[in-house]
């Protein structure tokens, strides 16, 4: 199934705490930047963002993600890889990330060294505000072929970009109420 966006009603949910803004840049590229509140801890949160495995948890099932050796995945830390595979429409496409920047629980960042862009950049950031922490990613990316790559992400892939990472919000919030017990009712820090 290809889903380009999640329902509806999971979207109005969590534009209460959820911002995503797409610009192009000079050179061809894209910077996308979110931004979620969520009610708990840098320290609660940071472990499970930095663990690769939890990835199949907030990624949609449409890209069919598989982290390939779970069980031998590195610990996070500055230089540790990664390798998984997405399904993109009906192709399956290798991905490997290493972690460039390492600070926890505050920052950490990785970038494609193979996979689908000619650029993938993450900056993960995470910050104590009142009630919570305010999660921030920065993603700098360009696809390859030039100007056919910026046609496909105008009619595709900004589109698939912003529901991927929609998703990953809603899943946060699910993720955060099951593990600290939040209930969100109609809390503005809740989708």
């Amino acid at each position: 199934m290809l889903l380009l966006e999640p329902d509806p009603i999971s979207m109005t949910k969590a534009a209460r705490t959820f911002s995503i803004d797409t610009r192009p840049c000079d050179d061809g590229s894209f910077v996308l930047n979110t931004s979620q509140t969520v009610p708990a801890t840098v320290e609660q949160l940071f472990p499970f963002f930095e663990n690769a495995r939890n990835l199949s948890e907030i990624t949609p099932p449409w890209l069919d993600f598989r982290l390939i050796n779970p069980d031998t995945a590195e610990t996070s830390r500055r230089g540790a890889r990664y390798e998984y595979t997405i399904r993109w429409f009906w192709i399956r496409v290798g991905w490997q990330s290493e972690i460039v920047e390492y600070v926890p629980p505050h920052r950490f960042v990785d970038v494609q060294l193979k996979g689908p862009y000619a650029l993938w950049r993450h900056v993960h950031l995470f910050e104590a505000v009142e009630g919570g922490t305010l999660l921030r990613d920065t993603v700098s990316y360009r696809l390859p072929f030039g100007t056919l790559g910026r046609m496909v992400h105008r009619v595709v892939v900004k589109r698939q970009l912003r529901g991927i990472f929609l998703y990953r919000a809603v899943k946060v919030q699910e993720w955060v109420g099951r593990a600290f017990g939040q209930a969100c009712g109609e809390s503005a820090t809740c989708p």
